[in-house]
C-alpha cells in the first residue's frame, strides 16, 4: 500500500519528459521516408496483423489506436505503415529502442539530478539549476526570453491564440510574481532548452510537464502533446484536480482505485477532496489514508532519484489461444530462450556499468483445465541470482517447477502457460575495491599474461596489516624439450667427459629456473590460483610451504631415446634445497567469500585453512591440497 513521505522544506522544480510515440520515432529515423506518414510499430505479425504498441499522430487522424491489430488499422487507415520490432530468439528484441532511449538520457541528465522511468520517460530535478538561473539571470531582467519557453502551456492561464506566447512571456517574467513560481518560469525555461537541444542531436521530439512534485508533472506532461510543455503553477493545482478521474492519479488504476470507487463512491479527486484524514485512515489504515488524503491536494513528498540506469531487467514472452504451453519440455525452451537474453543484459550491465543484480524472479500466467480452481494465480517466485547463461537456466525452471507445484496444489490436472517472463533485480553498483580474489595479489613482477590478469588494476602497495605469506618451492624440475635439449646439449669435449653429467644437470637445471616462470603458465591440466600468484621478496615471517611443483610432462618411462631418461634423471637429482623461494602475499581480510565458493572444493578447504588454521595438524591424502594439481599427468 501507498506511504505518505515526507514534504520537502523548499520548493522544488521537477519536471517529468515523455518521448513522443517514441518506437515510432525511431523507426522514422532509421528510414527518414517515413516521416509524416501515417505509421505504427508492430510487436508480432503472426495473427492478424500482429499488435499495435505505437501509433504517429498522422495515422491517430484517421482513428488508429493502440489497441487495434495490425488487419484493422489497415481497415481504418489503408495507407498506414506497419513495421515490426525487430526479432531475436523468437521475441520481440527492444534493444533499439533502448540505446535510443539512453541518448536522450545523457542529454537530459546534464542539467539536474535524472531518473530513468523507462525506455521513453524520464523525471528531472532542476531545483538547483532554477535557483542559479534565478540568481544569475532572472526572466524578468533578461531581454529575450528563449523562444521555445514562450510555447508553454501554463494551467489556469487564460489567453487568446492570437496572442498565446505573448501571454507566456508575460507570465514568464512577472516581476511580481513569488519565489515559487520564479522557480518554475525558470524551470519552463531549462526544459525548453533541453528539448529542443534533444530534438536538435538525436531528431526526437518529447513533451514534458513542470511542477512542483512528481507527480503532478507526469500527470500534466502529456496534456499537450505532441513536442510541447504543460507547466503547474501552485494556484492552479486545485481546480486541476478537481474534475480530474480518480483512476488517473497514480497508484490509483487498480485495486485501490476500485476500492476507493465501490465502497467510497469516490469516482473523481474532487470526490476524494470531500472525506477528512481520519476517515482515510479509518478506512485504509494510518499510512495509506495519510497518502490519500495528500495526494487529492496534490501533495507529495516523493523524491526524484538519481538513477540513468534501470532498476531491473526483465525478459517476457505471452502465448496467447493456441501458443499456450502445456508441458515441461516447452516452458524449458522458452525459459532457456528468456534467461539468455536475461544472461546478455545483466552480464553487459556488469562490464559497462559495475553494477550487478542480486535476485532473479520468475512471473507466469496460467490457467487449469478445471475452471473452478482458474481465479488462484501461478505464484512469482524468487532465488538469488547466480550469472552465468546455465546457471540462470537452470535457476529459472526450478523456480517455475516450484510455482507450478503451488498453482496446482494437490490436484493433478492440466494446465497451460499463457505468459512467461524472467527479471534481475535488486541492483547495485558494485562497492569500490570489490572484484576477483586476484585483484588481492600483490604481483610487483607478475607472469600471468594480460589477458588473464590486469596488474593495474592491483593495490601498488598494501598495506602490511593482516597479511596470509605463501611461500611455494619453486623446484620446479621438468624434461627440457627438444629445443631446449639443443641449449642444454654439451659441447664435444662435454661429450667426451663420462663424468660431467653433473654439469649438464646444472646447466639445465639453471636454464629451467629461467623458464619456470613461463612453465607454470603452460602446465597442462593447471586450475589452481597458485599460477596467478607472482612473486615478491621474501619476507621474513610465518609461512606455509608447499609441494614441490612438478611439471606434468612426460617421466623417462615414456621417453623413446635413452639420453633422454639419463637427462631426466640428472635433473630430479639436484639438490631441491638449492632452489630459490618466492612468497606472495594478500590481505585475509580482501578474500570474497562468493569466489571461493566457486573454486573446486580441495582448494576451499586449503583456502579455509589458510583463514583460520586448524587446532590440530591433519594428514592430507595426495590430491587434496593445490599443489596436488601440478603433479604430472598419467599415462596410459
Amino acid at each position: 500500500m501507498p506511504v505518505a513521505r515526507p514534504e520537502p522544506q523548499e520548493p522544488r522544480v521537477i519536471a517529468h519528459v515523455d518521448m513522443d510515440c517514441f518506437y515510432v520515432q525511431v523507426e522514422q529515423r532509421r528510414n527518414p521516408e517515413l516521416r509524416g506518414q501515417p505509421t505504427a510499430v508492430v510487436q508480432y505479425n503472426d495473427w492478424k496483423g500482429g499488435g499495435l504498441i505505437a501509433v504517429s499522430y498522422e495515422a491517430r487522424k484517421f482513428g488508429v489506436k493502440r489497441s487495434m491489430r495490425g488487419d484493422e488499422a489497415k481497415m481504418v487507415c489503408p495507407s498506414i505503415n506497419l513495421i515490426q520490432v525487430p526479432v531475436a530468439r523468437d521475441k520481440a528484441d527492444l534493444n533499439v529502442y533502448r540505446s535510443a532511449g539512453s541518448e536522450v538520457v545523457a542529454i537530459l541528465s546534464t542539467k539536474g539530478k535524472c531518473e530513468r522511468a523507462s525506455i521513453d520517460e524520464v523525471y528531472l530535478d532542476l531545483t538547483d539549476a532554477a535557483k542559479e538561473m534565478l540568481l544569475e539571470s532572472p526572466p524578468e531582467l533578461s531581454e529575450l526570453i528563449f523562444e521555445e519557453a514562450t510555447k508553454s502551456n501554463i494551467l489556469g492561464l487564460t489567453s487568446d491564440v492570437s496572442n498565446r506566447e505573448d501571454s507566456m512571456r508575460a507570465w514568464l517574467c512577472r516581476a511580481s510574481a513569488d519565489y515559487q513560481d520564479k522557480l518554475l518560469s525558470c524551470g519552463a525555461i531549462i526544459v525548453a532548452q533541453l528539448r529542443v537541444k534533444v530534438l536538435e542531436e538525436t531528431q526526437f521530439t518529447c513533451s514534458a510537464g513542470i511542477a512542483h512534485n512528481k507527480m503532478l508533472a507526469k500527470l500534466v506532461s502529456g496534456m499537450h502533446k505532441p513536442a510541447q510543455q504543460t507547466v503547474v503553477p501552485s494556484s492552479a493545482v486545485q481546480d486541476f484536480l478537481v474534475s480530474l478521474p480518480v483512476k488517473k492519479m497514480k497508484q490509483l488504476g487498480g485495486k485501490l482505485g476500485s476500492s476507493l470507487q465501490d465502497d467510497l463512491g469516490v469516482n473523481t479527486v474532487g470526490d476524494l477532496q470531500s472525506y477528512t484524514e481520519e476517515k482515510l485512515q479509518e478506512y485504509y489504515g494510518v499510512n495509506t489514508g495519510t497518502w490519500l488524503w495528500k495526494i487529492a491536494r496534490g501533495i507529495s513528498g516523493e523524491e526524484v532519484e538519481d538513477r540513468l540506469l534501470p532498476k531491473s531487467h526483465g525478459c517476457g514472452k505471452t502465448f496467447p489461444g493456441p501458443k499456450a504451453l502445456k508441458n515441461n519440455a516447452s516452458v524449458q525452451t522458452w525459459l532457456d530462450r528468456l534467461c539468455e537474453e536475461l544472461s546478455e543484459r545483466v552480464q553487459s550491465d556488469l562490464n559497462q556499468n559495475k553494477r550487478i543484480a542480486q535476485t532473479l524472479t520468475l512471473y507466469a500466467r496460467a490457467c487449469k483445465k478445471n475452471e473452478s480452481d482458474s481465479i488462484k494465480k501461478f505464484p512469482s517466485k524468487s532465488c538469488p541470482l547466480r550469472y552465468g547463461t546455465v546457471k540462470i537456466q537452470e535457476d529459472a525452471m526450478k523456480l517455475f517447477e516450484s510455482g507450478l507445484h503451488d498453482f496446482l496444489g494437490s490436484q493433478n490436472t492440466k494446465w497451460s502457460i499463457t505468459s512467461l517472463s524472467v527479471s534481475a533485480s535488486k541492483i547495485f553498483d558494485i562497492p569500490s575495491g570489490t572484484g576477483s580474489i586476484l585483484r588481492y595479489i600483490k604481483c610487483p613482477n607478475s607472469t600471468v599474461s594480460p589477458a588473464n590478469l590486469d596488474c593495474s588494476s592491483l593495490p601498488e602497495d598494501p598495506s602490511l596489516g593482516n597479511k596470509l605469506y605463501i611461500a611455494p618451492n619453486h623446484e620446479e624440475h621438468c624434461e627440457p624439450s627438444l629445443s631446449e635439449k639443443e641449449h642444454c646439449e654439451p659441447s664435444l669435449s662435454e661429450k667426451e667427459d663420462h663424468g660431467n653429467n653433473s654439469n649438464l644437470a646444472k646447466r639445465c637445471q639453471t636454464k629451467e629456473e629461467k623458464k619456470v616462470s613461463k612453465k607454470l603458465t603452460e602446465v597442462k591440466g593447471t586450475c589452481s590460483i597458485l599460477k596467478f600468484l607472482s612473486q615478491s621478496p621474501p619476507v621474513l615471517s610465518e609461512k606455509r610451504k608447499f609441494d614441490s611443483l612438478i611439471c606434468s610432462h612426460p617421466g623417462p618411462e615414456s621417453s623413446s631415446e635413452p639420453n633422454q631418461a639419463e637427462e631426466y634423471k640428472s635433473t630430479q637429482s639436484v639438490d631441491r634445497n638449492s632452489a630459490s623461494s618466492s612468497t606472495w602475499m594478500f590481505n585475509v581480510e580482501d578474500i570474497d567469500p562468493a569466489v571461493v565458493e566457486e573454486l573446486p572444493p580441495e582448494i576451499q578447504r586449503e583456502i579455509h585453512g589458510w583463514i583460520r588454521p586448524p587446532k590440530h595438524a591433519s594428514s592430507k591424502t595426495r590430491g587434496s591440497t593445490i599443489s596436488s594439481y601440478f603433479l604430472p599427468a598419467k599415462r596410459s
